[in-house]
């Protein structure tokens, strides 16, 4: 059975780990076994950098695209957090107040 945590790698392990799945006639499986990472990440690398050149799929993020993504979903979170309290404090001074018709 696996490991319960994932080991992390520095982005120039993964680029040198990407040009020598490509440049070499192994599998990936082989050249994963070789630098001693596990064929599943090395296909994902080997994906992600595919993406990220242009090469993916239609509605395929690339990296920058997915940070973006992370980086305004955040800001939007902190805004909804804004405008609940906002609403609170200028809601409070109206509780309690009749509109008479």
């Amino acid at each position: 059975m696996g490991s319960q945590y994932s080991k992390r790698y520095s982005e120039e392990f993964k680029r040198d780990a990407i040009t020598l799945a490509r440049s070499s006639d192994k599998t990936i499986t082989e050249v994963a076994r070789d630098l001693g990472v596990s064929p599943e990440s090395l296909r994902g690398w080997v994906k992600r950098d595919r993406i990220d050149r242009g090469g993916g799929t239609s509605g395929e993020l690339t990296s920058a695209e997915r940070e973006e993504l992370r980086r305004l979903r955040r800001q939007n979170a902190e805004q909804q957090k804004t405008i609940e309290i906002l609403k609170k404090v200028f809601m409070a001074p109206l509780r309690g107040v009749t509109v008479a018709g």
